[in-house]
């Protein structure tokens, strides 16, 4: 499995493939096998939407504290084909978060949320794994 590694200045070395940028072209290598080792959270989102700029650094916070359990493929909807990902599981307003294990979306959520939110979506689902 090959990522794509993405370059944030603020995400922890002890994961440095924590966070990554992947397309409709990677989509199902990337995220659907790579669910397969480890949790993938989906970040759908747009350059212009206010909400996706407050979520992106609580995600670079959060996640690389699961020290590679989890890992964020951002998929920005307005590049390329991109939107096609947001259609295939319904996804009509961002940022929408997808939570991908085992090869199957099993939650999501929508909107801009705090860091404790996102711990305790990414620990109820790492509970039960």
């Amino acid at each position: 499995m090959t990522l794509q590694h993405h370059d944030h200045a603020h995400h922890d070395a002890v994961c440095d493939r924590c966070i990554f940028d992947t397309d409709v072209h990677h989509f199902d290598e990337d995220v659907v096998a790579g669910s397969h080792q480890r949790m993938v959270l989906v970040d759908l989102w747009a350059d212009w939407c206010g909400p996706c700029h407050f979520l992106s650094p609580v995600l670079v916070k959060v996640v690389p504290e699961y020290g590679g359990k989890v890992v964020v493929a951002k998929v920005e909807v307005d590049e390329e084909d991109n939107m096609k990902i947001a259609g295939r599981y319904g996804a009509h307003g961002f940022p929408t978060v997808l939570m991908f294990v085992d090869g199957e979306m099993v939650d999501r959520f929508h909107g801009a949320k705090p860091e404790h939110f996102v711990r305790e979506f990414i620990d109820k689902h790492l509970a039960g794994a």
